[in-house]
C-alpha cells in the first residue's frame, strides 16, 4: 500500500542546520585626514571582501563544506560633526546639514575613486573633520562579488549540494530601494544619517542593469549624457565620432560602443572589444575625455517607462548633467517643421514616476543648462536676439504615455494642453527632467517639431526622410556644443542649489 503523502513529506530528510558562518578577518576602525587614503582602504577593504566570497563559492564548487555560511560585508565610509558652523552658502554639496554621525556603504571604489576624493576632500575641507573606514553591517551579495566579465559555469553551481540563499547572502529588496533620494527615508533612533543619496547594494544593482541595457560597461559612461529616442541621431554620433578618432580625436581620447567596442584616438577602426550580434535595448556610446570628462549618448527608444529605467541606473554614477535630444509635436500653429523648442516646465502626464516624485513637485528650469542650450542654437544656427525666436521658442514641454493620443477622445488633453500653455508633445523628456530633479542631476531638453497633429501638418512620404537628414545634424551638433559649453563649468557652478532639499546628503 502507497504511503500517503502528508507521510512521505513528514519524513523528507533535510539537509543539516548551518550553525556556524565563516567570514573574513574583522576589520579595524581606520581614521584618516587625507581623502586618497581613505579611499584607497575602502579599496583595499573591499577587494579582499570580494574575493573572499569568490574563493569560497569556488571552493564550494570544487567540494568543499557545504554546511557553512560565507559572509563578507560592504566598506563603509562615516564623518562625525560637532558643530552648526555655517559653510559657503554657495556650495549645493560637500557639508553636512546638522551636527551628527553620518554614514555610507561603498562599492567598487576602483570605478568611483575619483569621485569619493572629491567628495571626502570637500568634507573634510568644510568641516575640518576625519573621516572614518570600517567594515558597515550589509553583507555584499554573492552576485555583486564576481568582477565584470566574469563567467560562472553553471555546471559548478550545481556541484553545490545546498540552494545559494543557504550559503551566501544574495541581493536584498530592502536595500535596494531610493528613499533617501526621494526624501522619504527616516532614520532611526541611535543610526547613522546618510552621507550619500544610494547605499552601495542600490549601486551595484544599478550597475548591473546598465551594461545589460546598454551592452557597455559602467567604466565607460562620460559625466555628460545625451538622451535620444531616434536611431538617426545614434547613426550621427557614430559616424562623426569615428572621423574624429580617424583625425586623432581633438580633445577626445577614445569611442566606445556596444560590446565594448573601443576605437582609439589617432585609429580608423576598433582595436577591442566585439560588438553583440544584435543591439541591447537601449545601446550606449560613448566619446571619452579624460577624468569621464566626454560626452555619452544613449538610445532610450519611446515611451517614458525607458526613460526612468535608464535614467534610474546611470544616476548611481553621479553624472554631471544631462540633457534629451528628440522629436516632438509642435502645438502651436505658428511652429514649422524643424524648429527647435527648449523646455522651461514640463506637464508630467507620463505617470511612471508618480510614486517617487509626486506630480505636485515643480520641475524647475536649470539657468546653466538653459543658457548653455540657447547659446549653442545661436553659435551653430548663426542667428541670435530676436531673429533665434525665428526657429525656436522656449516653453512648456507635456509628455504623455499614450503615443497614439489622438485616437481617443481629443477634447480633454486638448483642453489641458492649452490650459498649460505647452508648445509640445512627447513621451521622455519629462520623465527625463523628473528624475534629474529627484536624483541631483542636472538636466534640460531641447527638442525638434517633427508634425504638428493638431494642425493636420504631417510629413508626407519622402518628406521625412530629407528632413531628418537635414535635422539631425543640426540638432546633433547643438546638443554636442551645449555639452562641451557644460563641461568647461566649474562643477560648483552646474550643480545646482535648486536641487537640494532640507536635509540633504553631503555627496553629490
Amino acid at each position: 500500500m502507497a504511503k500517503p503523502l502528508y507521510w512521505v513529506m513528514e519524513k523528507r530528510i533535510y539537509p543539516q542546520a548551518i550553525d556556524s558562518v565563516v567570514m573574513p578577518e574583522p576589520f579595524g576602525r581606520q581614521i584618516f585626514n587625507d581623502a586618497a587614503k581613505a579611499v584607497a582602504a575602502l579599496q583595499a577593504l573591499y577587494d579582499r571582501n570580494t574575493k573572499f566570497l569568490r574563493d569560497s563559492f569556488t571552493a564550494l564548487a570544487a567540494g568543499g563544506d557545504n554546511n557553512k555560511r560565507y559572509r563578507a560585508f560592504y566598506p563603509e565610509v562615516g564623518v562625525t560633526t560637532t558643530s552648526f558652523t555655517q559653510i559657503d552658502s554657495r556650495q549645493a554639496y560637500g557639508h553636512m546639514p546638522t551636527p551628527g554621525h553620518f554614514s555610507t556603504t561603498i562599492t567598487q571604489p576602483a570605478l568611483f575613486e575619483r569621485y569619493l576624493i572629491e567628495q571626502l576632500r570637500l568634507i573634510m575641507r568644510n568641516h575640518g573633520v576625519p573621516v572614518t573606514v570600517s567594515e558597515s553591517t550589509t553583507p555584499i551579495p554573492l552576485h555583486f562579488a564576481f568582477l565584470e566579465g566574469s563567467h560562472v559555469d553553471g555546471a559548478a553551481a550545481e556541484r553545490i549540494r545546498r540552494p545559494i540563499r543557504d550559503l551566501f547572502d544574495v541581493p536584498d529588496l530592502d536595500g535596494t530601494d531610493d528613499q533617501i533620494a526621494n526624501g522619504t527615508f527616516e532614520v532611526a533612533l541611535g543610526e547613522a544619517r546618510p552621507l550619500a543619496a544610494f547605499t552601495a547594494q542600490r549601486i551595484d544593482y544599478s550597475l548591473h542593469r546598465m551594461s545589460h541595457y546598454t551592452a557597455t560597461s559602467p567604466q565607460h559612461f562620460q559625466n555628460f549624457v545625451l538622451f535620444t529616442n531616434y536611431q538617426f541621431y545614434i547613426d550621427e554620433f557614430v559616424a562623426r565620432a569615428h572621423e574624429l578618432m580617424a583625425k586623432g580625436g581633438g580633445r577626445y581620447v577614445e569611442f566606445v560602443e556596444p560590446g565594448n567596442v573601443v576605437t582609439k584616438a589617432g585609429q580608423s577602426a576598433a582595436g577591442a572589444g566585439v560588438a553583440p550580434p544584435r543591439l541591447p535595448q537601449m545601446p550606449a556610446y560613448h566619446l571619452k575625455k579624460p577624468n569621464h570628462g566626454g560626452i555619452t549618448m544613449v538610445n532610450i527608444g519611446v515611451g517614458p517607462s525607458n526613460a526612468k529605467t535608464i535614467t534610474d541606473h546611470i544616476a548611481v554614477l553621479r553624472p554631471h548633467a544631462w540633457v534629451m535630444l528628440g522629436h516632438c509635436a509642435g502645438l502651436r500653429n505658428t511652429q514649422a517643421l524643424g524648429d527647435y523648442v527648449l523646455a522651461h516646465a514640463y506637464v508630467r502626464e507620463d505617470h511612471v514616476l508618480d510614486d517617487d516624485l509626486p506630480v505636485w513637485v515643480p520641475i524647475p528650469p536649470l539657468a546653466e543648462i538653459q543658457v548653455a542650450l540657447q547659446e549653442a542654437v545661436a553659435e551653430v544656427t548663426g542667428l541670435s536676439g530676436y531673429d533665434l525666436k525665428r526657429i525656436m521658442r522656449t516653453g512648456t514641454v507635456a509628455t504623455i504615455d499614450n503615443r497614439n493620443w489622438e485616437l481617443r477622445d481629443q477634447r480633454g488633453p486638448v483642453q489641458r494642453l492649452s490650459q498649460s500653455r505647452a508648445i509640445a508633445l512627447d513621451m521622455e523628456s519629462a520623465t527625463i527632467a523628473a528624475n534629474g530633479f529627484r536624483f541631483r542631476v542636472p538636466y534640460g531638453t531641447l527638442l525638434c517639431v517633427s508634425d504638428k497633429p493638431l494642425h493636420g501638418e504631417l510629413k508626407l512620404p519622402g518628406m521625412a526622410t530629407e528632413f531628418y537628414k537635414r535635422q539631425v545634424a543640426q540638432h546633433l551638433t547643438i546638443g554636442i556644443r551645449a555639452m562641451e559649453k557644460l563641461a568647461e563649468m566649474p562643477m560648483e557652478r552646474l550643480h545646482s542649489r535648486k536641487l537640494r532639499s532640507f536635509s540633504e546628503t553631503a555627496f553629490q
